[in-house]
């Protein structure tokens, strides 16, 4: 954890106290710790929050994208969608609303594996190679901040304190 020598509170708007960084981590988990222990000393953890900055845009690489994967992706997304749609159809009908909901759920399910499947390659081949993998991205915090509320900031800080004594 690492402590602020200088006094940094946010701008004061409307209906929103400012508040008042007490502790720095490198990860979530150590941040949540640290309002958990406050928690735990009944301290008013509603006037706490956790504030991730610095954030960083991160593109996770997966592998490579093929026309099968391509063809795969797109009939289970369109499956699922196509049962759903097949099934609230189905739910309609008076006479027999599940015998009917189940099999056109079935249609749906394979008709929309099949145009998904299609609709896969060809998207897959429109991009004629520029985009060959697949990936996941997200924003990341590089640092999490500790804040709370100015009037009430000392005594969590003088709480966090006495834990990192005791460790």
């Amino acid at each position: 954890m690492a402590e602020h020598s200088t006094v940094a509170t946010s701008a004061v708007r409307p209906n929103e106290p400012a508040r008042q960084v007490i502790a720095t981590f490198d990860n979530y988990p150590d941040a949540e710790r640290a309002v958990d222990y406050l928690s735990d000393q009944r301290f008013e953890v509603n006037r706490v929050a956790i504030v991730g900055r610095e954030l960083q845009y991160v593109e996770q690489v997966l592998g490579r994208a093929s026309y099968g994967g391509a063809a795969l992706r797109g009939a289970g997304s369109a499956a699922l969608f196509g049962a759903l749609i097949g099934w609230i159809f189905g739910l309609f009908n008076w006479v027999e609303p599940l015998v009917s909901a189940v099999v056109l759920a079935t249609y749906g399910l394979v008709l929309g594996a099949i145009v998904g499947a299609l609709v896969g390659l060809l998207i897959h081949a429109l991009q004629r190679g520029r985009r060959d993998f697949l990936s996941v991205s997200g924003l990341r915090p590089k640092y999490y901040d500790v804040v709370a509320d100015v009037d009430v900031a000392d005594r969590a800080l003088q709480l966090l304190t006495s834990n990192n004594r005791e460790e």
